[in-house]
């Protein structure tokens, strides 16, 4: 006895050597080969880009994997429980490999062959995902080992097990446990019940088989594998282990938790994000905050749809999106019933007996279809927007209809929320249908529309399209903004994309360039007809009033309230083109709005939404420039800043009282219209600064008025303020955004269009009960193109709607119809519980009582005159009886009359 235990002994000693042997040689051979443990804490995630409004609605989480990096410290303990329970036991007590395991391992080798039971720890597996392939050998296995080590000497637990909870693939395009319970449950971490977290735990040994999306029996299965686990080791309570054990499991695949749609937006950071990073922008965990206000997008995108589908409805309905949509069903239910028929009575269609088999609950009408089966035929039909798809499945003799509408089920339809005229162009609709035969029948397939108050109703996918568009006149950040009626059946952004004819809505620009030519508001145009020859073509321009009327001498601000376009012609002739577009030019509108004739004066460039909001917030903001953005800042992985925009903003009280005429004018001679040196800042203001005289012209020697002072002080500047003056200078004026029209231009320009809206063509926003906004109503020819553009002292926004394809909108849909309901809607969400922003009045207007006939200054009593306002020096004379300040530019000109124009 005493030998044997000897020789066991010996044996015992004899392996023992040997393995250390191995292992120490499988070390020093591997080792060298092995990338460091350290390289852990340089590992990047692959984490998706995520794009947020301002206020923290998260818009969008695009990449191909999911991954919510979370900190240890905020993994609940029933997810920590539920992973040791299911993977590692014994992770806070082992070296980073388990002997227990191992041994185990080792004795299922030498029983049975099979490498089956592999004793992997935690820290192996995070080795093996981190540093390694799948791969079954040997090899691997002690790489893996070593790798365990090398990490537990370098990592604490918890960061071991944080490294491993955020990095894991659990099934369904998700990596880490943050992910997993935002796909599977469509919660947080935190949210996450026992029963759940046990469901996570059990998905590392075979996520794509495990899940309970692809298979809830196997999931169930490994759930209450995991919470008996759970049960023994003492993490969980009998009564809590019961209960989660006898709920089922239920789980959906839940998308990202969107807070805010706007698909328009986001699409336009993506693109901008790949732009600047590559394919980086989908993995590096990007984060992008917007300008985008969620209260304000929401408001936007809202009234676009509503105005679209309000004037698809105004002009008829197209018919359904198909017909017959379930014939196919029926038949192949029957023959399925029939088949199981057969089955059932062990006939075959090659049986000699007779198939005369009785057949039950075969379906006569599409209204025997049981609601699985229609819900999974209209599944392959996408619903858009607030339209969901549906398909009639019977009409009944008083008119009604029952319609099956996908994601709500069963619903009997009035004939009152069906009946609808027929669609024949887009200037004619046809009669009211006498009946429901005349609009649907059983197996069309539609769109339902829900309404407040008055239920379901028959809709249709509007065709003609429309986009919308808010900024901050501060400093350009676009607060709002959707391009279209539904991105995924669109993706084409109208807002920013699209180049159309802003019509009359550019008006305000050919008057702001008047004010500064030797017009004002009391200015007489005749308001006539006129023809403009092109010898050249051999054409004759015959420019016409919407209304096709006349109304003889009009006082400029008569003829911007009634949007007359003869009287722009006119005012721009009278102008001259090249002034008006060095006028217009610094408001930041692309080349393609200013095209180099007279049709400029009636909008006959290309401009988009977004360009036209941003040169209306130069008339917002008192007559800075702003240029319009949609990015505040781009963050890294670890939240630190890597990009951030600096926008130009405006501050009116950082200039100093003498700063308040400056802007291109025409005041003096010395001025150019169009100065050689855009940044050069001229002004004449008397009695500016103690020490210059009264007719003082001061020139910044060509130094940008943006720049700081002590930088103008080092371009030559020899003027230092008082003391009194220095507050108005802020420390960096880098970021003022520059003042392209003086601040009276501004005023007069926005109080013009204040009449507009109280009593032109802008009268439907007189709703609004507001008396600080204004605005331009804007049609193109042929009514291809409606505007509206309007502001307060605090947002400015722009509607716009048409069709892609360039075709009519149809009699009667001009700006004040179409577009504008969409601006009024926002505006009323925009600008609910606000004070009143109306803009500040600058000292250079003056009031005056006119002769409304004239234009000019009434005299003392004189009955009917009315007050209107000028900037100061600019008063026309007392009224004596004559014609009055008019402009009357010849009735007819040629283009040999008019070369300088053309």
């Amino acid at each position: 006895m005493t030998r044997f235990l000897a020789i066991l002994a010996g044996l015992i000693a004899t392996a023992i050597i040997t393995v250390l042997a191995i292992i120490a040689g499988a070390y020093y051979y591997l080792s060298p080969s092995l990338p460091s443990a350290e390289t852990l804490r340089e590992v990047e995630l692959q984490t998706p880009l995520r794009v947020f409004s301002r206020d923290g609605r998260l818009m969008a989480q695009i990449g191909e994997k999911r991954r919510t990096p979370v900190r240890y410290e905020d993994i609940p303990p029933v997810v920590i429980s539920a992973f040791l329970a299911a993977e590692d036991d014994r992770f806070f007590e082992h070296p980073g490999f388990d002997y227990q395991g191992i041994t185990r391992a080792a004795i299922n080798l030498m029983m049975t062959g099979s490498r089956s039971q592999g004793g992997s720890t935690i820290t192996q597996q995070l080795a093996r995902v981190y540093f390694l392939t799948r791969e079954r050998s040997f090899i691997r296995k002690a790489k893996e080992l070593i790798l365990a080590v090398q990490i537990e000497n370098e990592f604490s637990k918890e960061e071991i097990l944080s490294l491993y909870l955020n990095k894991i693939f659990l099934g369904q395009r998700s990596y880490g446990v943050g992910a997993a319970a935002e796909v599977y449950f469509g919660k947080s971490l935190q949210e996450l019940t026992v029963g759940e977290a046990a469901t996570i735990a059990g998905l590392p040994k075979a996520p794509s088989t495990l899940n309970p999306v692809s298979n809830v029996d196997r999931a169930t299965e490994r759930r209450a594998y995991v919470l008996r686990r759970m049960f023994e080791l003492g993490f969980i309570g009998e009564r809590e282990y019961e209960d989660a054990l006898s709920l089922p499991v239920e789980s959906h695949l839940y998308g990202p938790k969107v807070e805010l749609e706007s698909p328009y937006a986001t699409e336009m950071v993506r693109a901008e994000m790949v732009r600047r990073f590559g394919l980086d922008a989908y993995t590096a965990g990007y984060k992008v905050i917007t300008t985008i206000d969620a209260r304000l997008q929401n408001a936007a995108q809202k009234a676009l749809r509503t105005a679209l589908l309000e004037y698809d409805r105004r002009h008829g309905f197209r018919g359904p999106v198909a017909g017959g949509v379930l014939d196919e069903l029926i038949s192949e239910t029957n023959r399925q019933l029939r088949e199981d028929a057969m089955a059932a009575s062990g006939l075959t269609e090659d049986s000699d007996e007779p198939l005369d088999i009785q057949v039950d609950g075969l379906i006569a009408s599409p209204a025997d279809l049981p609601d699985m089966a229609i819900a999974k035929m209209l599944s392959v039909y996408p619903s858009r927007e607030d339209l969901y798809i549906s398909v009639v499945l019977a009409t009944g003799e008083d008119n009604s209809a029952d319609i099956y509408i996908r994601g709500i089920g069963r619903v009997t339809v009035p004939w009152d929320n069906i009946k609808w005229r027929r669609y024949i162009n887009d200037d004619i609709i046809g009669g009211a249908p006498e009946g429901i035969d005349e609009m649907l029948a059983a197996g069309d397939l539609v769109y339902m529309l829900y309404v407040a108050d008055k239920g379901w109703q028959l809709a249709q996918m509007p065709q003609v399209q429309g986009a919308f568009v808010a900024l901050d006149p501060f400093d350009g950040a676009t607060v709002a903004l959707t391009g279209g009626f539904d991105f995924y059946a669109s993706k084409f952004n109208r807002a920013v994309q699209t180049r159309r004819q802003p019509g009359s809505s550019f008006k305000p620009f050919i008057y702001s360039a008047a004010l500064e030519n030797g017009f004002t508001t009391a200015t007489l145009v005749n308001d006539a007809p006129v023809v403009f020859d092109d010898a050249a073509l051999e054409t004759a321009w015959r420019p016409e009033n919407y209304s096709r009327k006349f109304h003889g001498p009009t006082r400029l601000r008569e003829a911007l309230v009634k949007s007359l376009n003869l009287v722009s012609v006119r005012i721009l002739r009278g102008t001259g083109l090249g002034p008006a577009i060095g006028h217009i030019a610094p408001f930041g509108l692309p080349d393609s709005a200013l095209p180099r004739d007279l049709s400029l004066a009636l909008g006959s460039g290309g401009v988009s939404p977004w360009d036209i909001a941003a040169g209306y917030a130069t008339f917002a903001s008192g007559g800075h420039r702003v240029d319009h953005y949609l990015v505040e800042r781009v963050l890294d992985a670890d939240n630190q800043i890597l990009l951030e925009t600096n926008p130009k903003i405006v501050c009116s009280d950082c200039e100093p009282h003498w700063l308040d005429g400056v802007g291109p004018q025409q005041d003096t001679d010395d001025i150019p219209v169009e100065p050689a040196n855009d940044d050069a800042l001229r002004f004449d203001e008397p009695n500016a600064v103690e020490g210059f005289t009264d007719t003082a012209t001061v020139v910044f020697n060509e130094v940008p008025r943006y720049q700081s002072f002590d930088e103008m002080v080092q371009h030559g500047l020899q003027w230092r303020p008082t003391a009194a003056e220095a507050p108005h200078f802020v420390a960096n004026l880098d970021n003022q955004a520059r003042r392209v029209i003086t601040a009276e231009n501004a005023y007069l320009v926005y109080d013009m269009m204040r009449d507009v809206i109280q009593r032109g063509t802008g009268r439907r926003a007189r709703a609004l009960g507001r008396s600080d906004i204004a605005g331009k109503t804007g049609t193109s020819n042929d009514r291809r193109d409606a505007w509206f553009s309007g502001f307060n002292g605090d947002i400015v926004a722009t509607a716009w709607v048409g069709f892609d394809q360039d075709r009519s909108l149809g009699a009667g849909e001009e700006g004040g119809r179409t577009a504008l309901p969409i601006w009024k809607n926002f505006m009323a969400a925009a600008l609910d519980g606000t004070k009143d922003a109306t803009l500040t009045r600058p000292s250079g207007i003056i009031t005056a009582r006119i002769v409304p006939e004239s234009g000019l200054v009434a005299p003392a009593g004189y009955e009917g005159a009315i007050f209107e306002l000028f900037r100061d020096g600019h008063v026309p004379e007392m009224d004596e009886g004559e014609t009055g300040s008019e402009f009357f530019p010849g009735e007819f000109a040629t283009a040999d009359d008019e070369e300088d124009i053309f």
